[in-house]
């Protein structure tokens, strides 16, 4: 996505800044607190994957380069985008035992700091590990500042405006390179899932090995669309095919959208537009 052009500028010392960052693309907006209008929105994809040190250039030329980012801002949000997490029930959490729950479904190593998000609208624990090195760029450049992990934002968003229903509902939010799966229940969370994906095969192969593995008939289940799809392209005609109750779901975000800004569809980026 090109950079969306703001059409003013704001330059109180309320401004909020929230970066979403990734070994896939960077993404930031910033937020005019005292207004409560998000007012500047860039997504930047990278053409390959890439390290955490190529990341972490990529970082630092970024904040060289966006004269919006070379300003103080009265809060910083830091968004960590990777598959190293694992959700635990609060009632089970032990916080000497982070390591033991990525080991079972994540590759980590005895020096990989780890961390955690706690989600009270889910009573869920969702134990990650955080890019130590953009945090620390981060902290030199800001000093203090808030940081979570990707899914918790957007698990907890759907939450909190997903209607209670006693029949499950299939939220799938895509991005350049994988997507996630949030299957809600009685507005509690039944599943969350990433899936990397290289076209509409994989995309919709995911979709329907997921609803048979939890019993869900494609012919009735509701299915919401978030993120980077839109109507009648390859990935929701696939999905069309084979699922039957289907529809856009909404970033909900709070905040006014400044005029250029507010061209983002409304099924797209509920993570970072719900990160402040």
């Amino acid at each position: 996505m090109t950079p969306i052009e703001k059409t003013k500028t704001y330059t109180t010392n309320y401004n909020e800044l929230s970066i979403q960052v990734s070994l896939s693309g960077l993404s930031f907006c910033v937020l005019d607190g005292l207004s409560k209008t998000v007012y500047v929105y860039e997504n930047h994809p990278f053409d390959e994957k890439v390290t955490p040190k190529l990341l972490l250039e990529k970082t630092e030329a970024l904040f060289a380069e966006k004269d919006i980012l070379q300003q103080a801002f009265n809060k910083v949000h830091l968004i960590h985008q990777n598959n190293l997490s694992a959700w635990v029930p609060q009632s089970l959490f032990q916080e000497k035992k982070l390591s033991e729950y990525l080991k079972f479904n994540t590759r980590i190593f005895e020096t990989d700091f780890v961390t955690y998000d706690n989600l009270d609208v889910a009573e869920l624990v969702n134990v990650y590990v955080p890019l130590v090195n953009i945090n620390n760029f981060i902290f030199d450049r800001f000093g203090e500042f808030e940081y979570r992990h990707y899914s918790s934002i957007l698990v907890e968003t759907l939450i909190r405006h997903s209607p209670i229903h006693q029949e499950p509902t299939v939220y799938v939010h895509k991005q350049d390179t994988h997507f996630e799966i949030v299957v809600l229940k009685d507005g509690k969370l039944q599943l969350y899932n990433s899936f990397e994906y290289n076209n509409e095969v994989d995309f919709i192969y995911y979709i329907l090995f997921t609803a048979e593995q939890l019993g869900l008939n494609p012919e009735t289940v509701p299915l919401l669309l978030l993120g980077q799809i839109t109507q009648n392209d390859a990935y929701c005609n696939m999905v069309h095919t084979y699922i039957r109750n289907i529809s856009f779901g909404q970033h909900h975000c709070l905040y006014k959208l400044d005029k250029g800004v507010s061209t983002i569809p409304p099924h797209e980026s509920p993570i970072l537009l719900n990160s402040f």
